[in-house]
């Protein structure tokens, strides 16, 4: 109940992510015999709302949310920025999935940055999250992998446009609108982390999640939350001027905005003498 009301409170124009990460945890929480750990992969462009996502779920399992010890984050470029210590990488990160699920079968693992990942690396888990009962004595099946990624944003905007420029809305779009085109997109892409990867090979994903480029409306939504977050009165004002020096592309239409609400805090540290 609180992951629903949290991402309906706070997360802005993606009825997809509300739809499927709901229906997603909820339905492994509560199967006491699932056959495979849960991997979800959030895909869209920075500032949608993937890292904002992956929090709010720490939070609806652990009461400690990201600082709980059975939450585990690794940021491609910070935990594996050397392509020629792959091999190394990989020893490390089986080492530490195995560790940790001994501990708690019930861990979480976030892989951000997965545009930034080596090729190959992310392989290494594939034992992990398949339908394995065992695995060294081990079972992995309670288990939950979130990756986040920027691959497959421009296939995601693609059809945000097309819907657009037809006449309708975005909440007309459909999971089935964009999910195989998007695993398809990233499975070809020498830069999405999962390059030929025998996860999608193999179907272990189990969902691939759009987030959609968000609207003028959405960013001056994300400026109104962070203005009363500080305890503040919301004024209209600041936040239509705030929206405004947003930029937004395609450059004809300036729909979306480029940097989603990423930028919302750091710009009202500037209008409010916090």
């Amino acid at each position: 109940a609180a992951l629903q009301e949290n991402l309906d409170k706070k997360l802005f124009g993606q009825h997809l992510v509300s739809k499927v990460v709901v229906k997603a945890v909820r339905g492994f929480l509560n199967n006491t015999n699932a056959k495979k750990p849960l991997a979800l992969s959030l895909h869209g462009w920075t500032g949608t709302g993937k890292n904002f996502v992956s929090k709010i779920v720490a939070e609806s399992i652990y009461k400690r949310g990201l600082q709980s010890k059975y939450v585990h984050q690794f940021v491609a470029t910070l935990h594996f920025p050397h392509a020629h210590s792959i091999n190394l990488y990989k020893d490390q990160l089986q080492s530490w999935i195995r560790g940790n699920v001994t501990i708690c079968p019930r861990s979480l693992f976030i892989f951000d940055e997965m545009d930034k990942m080596h090729a190959g690396l992310i392989d290494s888990i594939k034992p992990f999250l398949d339908y394995y009962e065992l695995l060294d004595g081990v079972s992995y099946r309670q288990a939950i992998f979130i990756f986040l990624s920027n691959a497959g944003a421009e296939k995601i905007t693609e059809v945000a446009l097309d819907f657009w420029r037809n006449g309708r809305t975005r909440e007309d779009i459909q999971l089935t609108d964009i999910q195989n085109a998007l695993s398809v997109s990233v499975f070809n892409n020498k830069n999405s982390g999962f390059w030929h990867s025998t996860l999608i090979d193999r179907n272990l994903i189990d969902y691939f999640i759009p987030f959609l480029p968000l609207e003028y409306k959405h960013v001056k939504m994300c400026v109104r939350v962070e203005i009363e977050s500080r305890g503040y009165t919301v004024d209209e004002d600041i936040v239509s001027r705030i929206a405004d020096e947003m930029t937004y592309f395609p450059r004809e239409e300036r729909i979306y905005s480029d940097k989603g609400c990423k930028t919302v805090d750091a710009k009202l540290d500037y209008y409010y003498d916090f």
